[in-house]
């Protein structure tokens, strides 16, 4: 298995431009017709019944509390009998809003639950935690997480906590057992990731010098928390053996650390009961000019059930990094990716203009809109050819529509030129399947993505 496989991935830049910030209402608001597919995200009260998830992650677990004060986006603790979502057992709503800091675009969100493990009656449901197949685990920022979570810890008593990287930044914070509970599907004991837990703010140099910027508040983070819904089970191939930057063992000081499988952050949806080989995101088509926001359906599992068989899609596999080969303007970019976390369309054209407005300089701005073209090829050889896509002026879509969300024409620059990262905007008007390796559907063997 590759190391690090994708948490450098889920590229999302910020929008500097104040006069974009979204307001919500009016405008146009585009809903999925696929089941499941109401309007997510605003504050949810907690909790739900016991969970019945299958495989639980071992690993010690101290009584330390990884909870801190409640903030913003986060909904309390009580002792009702909802689910974390709406919909049928493996269906639960997705949306692109302007998500709890107010200025989110091209980013989806959903709900979920997180439970005390063992307890039906310390949960939490939290809002607006981001859809990312770019990643790998749930990562939650700990200024909306009101429970107590016992922290893993090592055999030698340390806790053990995470650098979290991603191509634009960085995330630390400690790894904690959860219940994990999204629509009717459950997990029990899943490793979980605290992102800025008031007790561990002394970041090691050899995080903090990855680059970027550090993300450990919802206003950077731009979310309550990410669900990493990659192709892989775990976050890293070979952290069982080998230190890599990623994991830390924390005393009085945190130091790289090896650390067994079963205590590293995993896919949550490999560890349910039934729906657990991948998942689905399934959302409508959007009018060039884009939507306030848009509405659709996380369908969980491949072929389990009725509403998630495979049909006659393309089945592009993907290499250990999560990554296929795409042709763009003749040159061949082998370390690209297809993922729900990025909020743009991010490649490498200096025929392009850039923007000129502060804030805005990463982001393309062309005279008029343009039609590209573009092939992807999976690992398996199969091709899709002769796709387009569209990039607009982003700083003349973002000032013309103020309370607008979701814009299918964000394109920018990408820092690494040897990579095509083909955002939210992918998803768009399609359904997009993404199999974890090893597991097989109608359609073959993940790792894989199908559209």
């Amino acid at each position: 298995m590759a190391v690090m496989r994708a948490i450098r991935m889920s590229l999302v830049v910020a929008l500097g431009l104040s006069a974009i910030a979204c307001g919500g209402g009016g405008g146009t608001t585009v809903s999925s017709s696929s089941s499941g597919s109401s309007s997510g995200g605003g504050s949810t009260s907690s909790s739900s019944s016991s969970s019945s998830g299958s495989s639980s992650s071992s690993g010690s677990s101290s009584s330390s509390s990884s909870g801190s004060s409640s903030s913003s986006g986060s909904s309390s603790s009580s002792s009702s009998s909802s689910s974390g979502g709406t919909g049928t057992t493996n269906v639960v709503s997705v949306i692109v809003d302007q998500g709890p800091s107010g200025n989110s675009v091209n980013t989806l969100f959903t709900s979920v639950t997180v439970c005390v493990p063992g307890s039906t009656t310390s949960c939490q449901t939290i809002d607006h935690i981001q859809v990312d197949t770019g990643s790998y685990g749930l990562r939650i920022l700990a200024p909306v997480l009101t429970l107590s979570l016992p922290l893993e810890t090592l055999t030698n008593g340390s806790s053990l906590a995470e650098c979290t990287q991603f191509v634009d930044g960085f995330s630390w914070g400690p790894i904690a057992l959860a219940d994990v509970k999204i629509a009717g599907e459950s997990a029990s004991s899943v490793p979980v990731q605290v992102i800025g837990d008031s007790r561990f703010t002394n970041i090691p140099s050899n995080c903090s010098g990855t680059g970027g910027t550090e993300e450990d508040t919802v206003a950077k983070f731009g979310a309550n928390g990410i669900l990493g819904i990659g192709p892989f089970e775990l976050d890293c191939g070979d952290c069982d053996t080998t230190t890599q930057g990623l994991y830390y063992a924390c005393a009085t000081t945190c130091t790289e650390t090896v650390v067994p499988d079963t205590m590293q952050m995993p896919n949550p949806v490999t560890h349910f009961a039934t729906d657990n080989n991948g998942s689905i995101i399934d959302l409508p088509a959007v009018a060039a000019t884009g939507a306030v926001t848009l509405s659709g359906s996380l369908i969980f599992g491949i072929d389990t059930q009725s509403n998630n068989q495979s049909g006659t899609q393309t089945v592009l596999t993907v290499d250990g990094n999560a990554e296929l080969l795409m042709t763009y303007n003749g040159q061949t970019l082998a370390n690209s990716f297809i993922d729900s976390g990025s909020n743009g369309i991010y490649f490498t054209d200096s025929s392009i203009a850039t923007c000129t407005t502060s804030g805005l300089t990463s982001f393309y701005c062309p005279g008029n809109t343009l039609t590209l073209g573009l092939s992807i090829q999976g690992q398996n050889g199969v091709t899709a050819n002769n796709l387009t896509f569209n990039v607009g002026n982003a700083q003349t879509m973002l000032m013309n529509n103020p309370t607008f969300n979701v814009f299918p024409e964000l394109a920018g620059t990408n820092p690494n030129p040897g990579s095509f990262d083909y955002g939210l905007a992918f998803f768009y008007g399609k359904r997009v399947a993404v199999a974890v390796e090893g597991d097989k559907t109608s359609a073959g063997t993940g790792p894989y993505i199908a559209f």
